[in-house]
């Protein structure tokens, strides 16, 4: 008999986190140890979501971390991606010392958001309530996703995040990051 895991020999078992990060809140779903399933966790305020995906990555014992990535229709990144790109950033220069961190991924979430709303809305959520849960629908939605392209690959969805090991006096290194 096989496991959901021996279908997926480049990925190691264990549970992966979804993130939305929005400018006031931020959603964060979890799946559980196969990566079948994404669920919600909760939504937090934006000053403190690095904290509290660090805290559940750590209680969880987290393979990977997906950062959803807004991206435009037509695949340009805006202002809603920088935000989520530094909150990566942020993450993987946070984890970058543990001896097995999670991976930290930027996963493309086109209209996540936008799909969050129709489905609150379907479900006959008043729209005033959506604001208070839409953030974790949206991160429910970017980390099944990402689990759903993991067992039909055999690999992690989206771009690796690393972290940044230059000094910031270092020269061009530096100069990159800032300009960034």
């Amino acid at each position: 008999m096989t496991s959901p895991q021996d279908a997926r020999p480049g990925l190691p078992r264990g549970v992966r986190l979804g993130v939305d990060v929005g400018d006031v809140r931020v959603g964060l779903a979890r799946s559980d140890m196969d990566g079948l399933l994404a669920t919600p966790v909760e939504t937090v305020p934006r000053e403190v979501a690095a904290a509290r995906i660090l805290a559940e990555a750590a209680e969880g014992g987290a393979r990977a971390i997906m950062v959803g990535l807004p991206r435009s229709l037509d695949g340009s990144e805006g202002a809603a991606a920088a935000k989520a790109r530094t909150l990566a950033e942020q993450l993987a220069e946070a984890l970058a010392g543990e001896d097995e961190p999670p991976e930290v991924r930027l996963v493309d979430e086109r209209l996540t958001t936008v799909t969050a709303h129709q489905a609150l809305h379907r479900s006959g959520r008043k729209g005033r309530t959506h604001r208070q849960v839409v953030d974790q629908v949206a991160a429910v939605m970017i980390l099944q996703q990402a689990l759903d392209v993991e067992r039909s690959t055999g690999a992690r969805a989206g771009e690796l995040v690393t972290a940044t090991t230059a000094d910031p006096e270092d020269g061009p290194a530096a100069e990159q990051q800032e300009a960034r």
